[in-house]
């Protein structure tokens, strides 16, 4: 009986050694794209560049519905301005209009079918012809004079929290109060670098030496913040303030994406003691549920980010009911601030 004839082919080992040369190669290009990288393979964010802002004596006075907030539901940095939004009452005074990541186009697409753009690249072509730089949520569009008063968050928020009072809901609310601001600045750019931009630079990280120095540092800045909040509710005390707006989209992200895709995997944002009940009582403020949808981060993250997630499976994920469990953190802090005072006046 004849043998049957083993075909020739290339040894295994050879066959992964091209496929791993091939993409890798395919994979330092995309990401050279999507995430910009320093000589040391370290993340490197791109600065915004629309910095007005809305003043009574300025070229963009406050007005209700005059303005429109320009969101993706999956970015952090949006987020942030929607739980301000949410927080001052300004549902009704800035409209939203909302875009959606394309996978195969990378850029945002404009939710609405019948809106006049398509993607967010045109609106911004709108507003400045000829721009060519990133086209990026937040955005404060000005729809009087049909331009970008604004892209960037952190200046956002700070818009959101005063110019707007006359007609918020919520005016009283303060969430950068003076006396506070020296201990908000120190908390914000503290996080930002470790916290907001360090799961990037985590996840972004194209060096192991990159990855592992942005690790560190975040895992060191949670487990100071965890210490800080074993003694008081918030951030700077006992009142809500703009430094845990920044936080907290960080903090709803962590266990369902930057854990996993991002490799932040040291520890979970629920195995700590202060900092998960933190974060779930900011969830719990009035009206910020409602600006958190973990199907659409999945789906934004794990479905977008091709260079990190290939296969494009997206995971379950941890249940989120969990973010509605008790957290008993006004308990707690009531707790100290009596034991503070009874202290003092028995000093």
């Amino acid at each position: 009986m004849a043998r049957p004839k083993i075909k020739a082919s290339l040894p295994p080992g050879l066959i992964v050694q091209l496929g791993k040369t091939v993409w890798q190669t395919m994979w330092q290009v995309m990401m050279s794209r999507l995430a910009p990288s320093d000589d040391q393979g370290a993340y490197t964010r791109p600065s915004s560049e629309f910095r007005h802002v809305v003043s009574a004596d300025g070229d963009y006075p406050p007005e209700s519905g005059r303005y429109r907030l320009i969101v993706g539901m999956g970015c952090p940095w949006a987020h942030r301005t929607l739980v301000t939004r949410a927080l001052k009452g300004l549902e009704n005074v800035i409209p939203l209009w909302r875009v959606s990541p394309s996978p195969n186009e990378g850029f945002w697409l404009f939710d609405n079918p019948g809106s006049e753009w398509r993607s967010l690249p045109e609106l911004y072509q709108t507003a400045q012809a000829g721009y060519s730089g990133r086209s990026t949520v937040p955005v404060l569009w000005d729809t009087q004079t049909r331009t970008v008063v604004n892209n960037e968050s952190a200046e956002i928020i700070k818009l959101l929290n005063t110019a707007f009072n006359e007609f918020a809901t919520n005016p009283d609310l303060d969430l950068y109060p003076v006396d506070l601001r020296e201990a908000i600045d120190r908390w914000n750019d503290r996080i930002y670098h470790a916290v907001n931009n360090g799961v990037y630079r985590c996840g972004f990280a194209r060096s192991q030496t990159a990855y592992e120095s942005a690790c560190q540092e975040l895992f060191d800045t949670l487990d100071v913040i965890d210490q800080q909040l074993a003694t008081q509710r918030y951030l700077c005390g006992d009142r809500l303030t703009l430094a845990d707006v920044r936080l907290f989209p960080t903090l709803f992200r962590f266990d369902a994406v930057y854990h996993g895709l991002f490799k932040c995997d040291r520890q979970r944002l629920r195995d700590y003691a202060h900092l998960w009940p933190y974060a779930r009582d900011l969830y719990q403020q009035p009206g910020v549920a409602a600006t958190c949808d973990l199907d659409t981060v999945r789906r934004d993250y794990y479905g977008n980010l091709f260079p990190l997630n290939p296969g494009g499976i997206i995971p379950v994920g941890p249940n989120p009911k969990a973010w509605k469990a008790h957290h008993q953190r006004h308990l707690i802090w009531n707790s100290n601030s009596q034991v503070d005072s009874f202290r003092k006046q028995n000093s």
